[in-house]
C-alpha cells in the first residue's frame, strides 16, 4: 500500500449531531429535578448550558442581557469599532445590578437639553448632579419633559436627594425608595461622595430572574470577543468584560497562539480561545499558552459557515468536542469546552455535553429571536430575520474584524447570508431549550451536566440526512 493510500486507510472518522444518537439508560430522576449548572470558563459559572455566538447579527447588549437573566451568557460580537463594543458591554453591566458603579452623572452647569440628550444616549430616565465627585442634586426625565431645553441644569434639579450609604441592603433601599416616592437612590460615603446609583427597576429585576448569571456585584454577567492581535481593544474590555473570547476562525496557528500568550499576560480575566478542531490543536495551544479558561471547538459547521464547502477544510463540532475532551483528559486539566456550530435541537446540545463539552453556543437559533440585531422582514406573509457568518460578504464590508479569517481566504467568503424564521423572545427559546435538554438528561439517567458527561451512552446510526440551514430559512 502506498503512503498516500495509507492515508485514507487509516483516516479518523469525523462525525457530527447527524451521526450518533444519545442511548436511553436506567434512569432515577425526573427532567424538572434535573441541574443544568455548569461552567462558561474557569471562573464563570452559568445555570443553564446555553450561550450566544459573536455574530453580528446574533449579540449584542440586547441579547447578552436576555441570555444573562435567563441563566446563560452573551458574547458580543467585535465587527464594530472598540468603544462602540466596550459600550455594549457596559450596557450589558449597568442593565442589572444592585449598585450601579459606573454612574453617569452631569455637572450643574450643563443645560436641561444636553441632559436629556445625554438620558437618550444612554437609555436611562435620570441623573445624578456632581461637582467633582460631590453630589449636589438629581435631574430626571420628569424634569427635563417639562423644563425650558436651554436653562442650566442646576435650576432644574432636586437639590434636596434623599442618599443611602455604602452598606446599605436591598430591602433597605427598597424602603427608602418606596417610603420616599422615589426610583433613583444615589449611594454617597461620608463625604458625601457620590460612589454608586441603586433604581428601583434593577433592585425589582434580581426578584424577578432568581436564576440570572451574575458576578459578585450581581450584574450580569457577559463575555467579549476579541482579536488575539488587538491588545488595546482587549485591555479597555477587562474593565468590564467577565471573559474574553479570541475570535478567530483557526487558532491552530503559531502567529495566533502566540499573540493569545502575549495578551494573556497583560489581561487580568478569564481567556477563552478557539476555534479549535483537533486534539494536537488543543495539546498545542494548551502548552504555549499559561492560563487558558475556556476552550471554544467546532470549525466549519455553522449554518452560515462554508469554509468547509470552500475549502475542504473543518473539524465537526462533535468530532471537535470528543477531541478536546480527550486532550484534556490525556493532560489531567478540567476546562471548559464550547461546542460551537451547527446546533439546532436542545438534543444537539445533550449530545455535545454527552462527548465532553460544557456547553453549547447557538448562531442560527438566536439569530432568529426577537434580541438579536438582525433586521426583520416579511416574506409571503410570514417573519424572518436575516443571518449572515462572520466571513460572507456583507460582514466582510463592515470588517472591523479583518483576521478573524487567514489572510489567504480574506479574497473568497466563507460565510453566507440566509433569512431565518422568526422565534419570537429569547426567553421561550430558552424555555424550549433547556426543557428539551432535561427530558433528554432524563433519558439517559444523568441528573446533572457532569454526569451526562459522565454517563452519556450513544450509537452510531447510518441514514445521514442532507445538511440544510433549515426547510424554513431562505438563502440569499
Amino acid at each position: 500500500m502506498g503512503a498516500f493510500q495509507e492515508k485514507f486507510e487509516k483516516a479518523e472518522t469525523a462525525f457530527n449531531f447527524e451521526d450518533v444518537i444519545l442511548l436511553p439508560g436506567f434512569s432515577q430522576v425526573e427532567p424538572k429535578d434535573i441541574d443544568l449548572r455548569t461552567s462558561f470558563s474557569k471562573n464563570i459559572p452559568i445555570n443553564i448550558p446555553l450561550v450566544s455566538s459573536p455574530m453580528d447579527t446574533v449579540t449584542e447588549s440586547e441579547m447578552a442581557i436576555a441570555l444573562a437573566r435567563h441563566g446563560g451568557l452573551g458574547v458580543v460580537h467585535r465587527n464594530c469599532s472598540a468603544e462602540e463594543e466596550l459600550e455594549m458591554v457596559k450596557a450589558v453591566k449597568r442593565a442589572e445590578s444592585f449598585i450601579i458603579k459606573d454612574v453617569i452623572t452631569i455637572n450643574k452647569e450643563a443645560t436641561v437639553g444636553e441632559a436629556a440628550e445625554l438620558m437618550k444616549k444612554h437609555k436611562i430616565s435620570g441623573l445624578p448632579v456632581v461637582e467633582g465627585r460631590k453630589l449636589i442634586g438629581i435631574i430626571t426625565g420628569r424634569d427635563v419633559r417639562f423644563t425650558d431645553p436651554s436653562i442650566r441644569v442646576e435650576e432644574a434639579m432636586t437639590k434636596d436627594v434623599v442618599v443611602a450609604g455604602p452598606t446599605v441592603t436591598p430591602e433597605e433601599a427598597v424602603e427608602l425608595m418606596k417610603k420616599h416616592r422615589v426610583e433613583k437612590l444615589p449611594v454617597v460615603d461620608n463625604d458625601n461622595q457620590l460612589i454608586g446609583l441603586i433604581t428601583y427597576k434593577d433592585v425589582a429585576l434580581r426578584g424577578e430572574y432568581k436564576d440570572a448569571s451574575r458576578d459578585s456585584e450581581g450584574r450580569l454577567r457577559v463575555a467579549a470577543a476579541v482579536s488575539p492581535f488587538d491588545l488595546d481593544r482587549a485591555k479597555l474590555l477587562a474593565k468590564y468584560a467577565d471573559a474574553l473570547v479570541i475570535d478567530v476562525a483557526h487558532f491552530h496557528n503559531k502567529n495566533v497562539i502566540e499573540a493569545t500568550r502575549r495578551l494573556t499576560r497583560e489581561v487580568g480575566i478569564d481567556i477563552v480561545i478557539g476555534n479549535l478542531g483537533t486534539k494536537q490543536g488543543v495539546l498545542d495551544s494548551i502548552s504555549r499558552i499559561e492560563d487558558v479558561a475556556g476552550l471554544r471547538v467546532g470549525i466549519g459547521s455553522g449554518s452560515v459557515c462554508i469554509t468547509t464547502e470552500v475549502t475542504r477544510a473543518g473539524a465537526p463540532t462533535l468530532y471537535a468536542v470528543s477531541q478536546a475532551a480527550d486532550a484534556l483528559e490525556e493532560l489531567g486539566l478540567k476546562i471548559p469546552v464550547i461546542a460551537d456550530g451547527g446546533i439546532r435541537s436542545p438534543g444537539d446540545v445533550a449530545l455535545a455535553i454527552a462527548f465532553g463539552a460544557s456547553c453549547a453556543m447557538l448562531g442560527y437559533v438566536l439569530a432568529g429571536c426577537k434580541e438579536s440585531p438582525s433586521p426583520m422582514t416579511i416574506i409571503n406573509g410570514k417573519y424572518f430575520k436575516l443571518h449572515r457568518g462572520m466571513g460572507s460578504q456583507s460582514a466582510r464590508q463592515k470588517r472591523m474584524a479583518l483576521d478573524r479569517y487567514a489572510t489567504f481566504s480574506k479574497e473568497i467568503p466563507e460565510g453566507t447570508e440566509i433569512w431565518v424564521p422568526y422565534r419570537g423572545d429569547v426567553a421561550s427559546v430558552i424555555g424550549e431549550f433547556t426543557s428539551g435538554i432535561r427530558a433528554a438528561m432524563g433519558y439517559a439517567g444523568a441528573s446533572n451536566i457532569e454526569e451526562l458527561r459522565k454517563k452519556g451512552k450513544v450509537a452510531k446510526i447510518f441514514s445521514r440526512r442532507e445538511k440544510s440551514p433549515s426547510s424554513q430559512s431562505i438563502m440569499l
